[in-house]
């Protein structure tokens, strides 16, 4: 099939165990078993998509995203079908120069990269954005992580002692993608960036962190300076004593917390001018994204993006007919 190059499809009989045999020499595995691509699951996963259209080369070694190659990545992740327009829009996010994707896959640091989804696509894909959404249990948000990940091995060439030269890595390389939730609360992430529908961001993360309101827990202040304290402390020891430029912060607040915020008349541009003001962080308040996921509870999650340097990126999902 036309931009695939050498990769192998199957024949629909051919068990799991003999596909991961050809797929190790191939080194297209991530450790994990894969679903063997075939012909009749590419024509599914392709949904009438130019197979060899082109968007462009990805670092660090510089192969070609096709939308056969891209197809092909969701098909050994077990993404279901519909998962293409999504892992196609993120991948396409992380070539903007600002996401700095050549220095997340080839640094000795540990960045993932990570998947956030917006709008009725998550309802679409049946993703899970309540309890556990950053844990197992939800294929389509496992499945996309995975698919990204394997993009960035597949195709960008960050294969560990080649392309990807961390230290240690962290879990987050096999497969990071969360949803957004649809509290309301806040102005959506996508909606803050002018997007109205389906859209990704794609982020560049260093780890995560919990972290709890303070002793009190009732005020924002009581809830927000804990993170602020998190996000200048994540700051302090990835510097290696150096100066680094000031970025964005990305935080995922439960929809329990940013209620408690709202009930004393906080909105989101006060939240960002508190936590800005707390700690010497972001480049603006508007550099500060809270996120509201997750299911009950008060505990939320600190994203810290590469201190090498990277921006998020949010894109429209691709209509793959367009």
């Amino acid at each position: 099939m036309d931009g695939l190059g050498e990769w192998p499809l199957f024949e629909e009989a051919t068990g799991w165990q003999d596909a991961a045999a050809v797929l190790e020499e191939f080194d297209l595995c991530d450790g994990l078993p894969m679903v063997p691509p075939t012909d009749k699951r590419m024509t599914a996963m392709l949904a009438g998509a130019d197979p060899a259209r082109s968007f462009g080369p990805m670092p660090p070694l510089f192969g070609e995203l096709t939308t056969a190659a891209l197809a092909y990545q969701c098909i050994l992740a077990g993404c279901p079908v519909g998962a293409l327009a999504v892992v196609l829009s993120a991948a396409e996010a992380c070539l903007e120069p600002g996401f700095n994707l050549l220095g997340i896959l080839t640094t000795t640091g540990t960045p993932a990269v990570v998947t956030v989804v917006h709008g009725p696509a998550v309802q679409a894909m049946g993703m899970n954005a309540s309890t556990n959404c950053l844990g197992p249990g939800n294929r389509a948000n496992a499945t996309l992580g995975r698919a990204m990940a394997l993009v960035m091995t597949n195709i960008a060439g960050a294969r560990a002692g080649v392309g990807d030269m961390a230290t240690m890595g962290q879990p987050g390389k096999y497969g990071f993608c969360l949803p957004e939730g649809d509290d309301d609360t806040l102005p959506t992430l996508a909606h803050r960036r002018g997007f109205e529908g389906d859209a990704v961001t794609v982020l560049g993360v260093s780890g995560t962190a919990e972290v709890l309101p303070g002793e009190n827990g009732d005020a924002p202040e009581d809830i927000l300076t804990p993170m602020a304290d998190a996000m200048a402390s994540a700051r302090a020891v990835s510097s290696a004593g150096r100066e680094r430029a000031l970025g964005e912060q990305m935080f995922l607040l439960p929809p329990e917390l940013a209620r408690q915020i709202a009930k004393r008349g906080w909105d989101l541009a006060r939240i960002q001018e508190f936590v800005f003001a707390s700690a010497t962080i972001a480049r603006a308040p508007g550099d500060i994204h809270p996120i509201v996921t997750g299911g009950p509870g008060v505990k939320m999650t600190y994203l810290p993006l590469w201190a090498g340097g990277t921006l998020s990126v949010t894109r429209p999902i691709r209509n793959l007919g367009s």
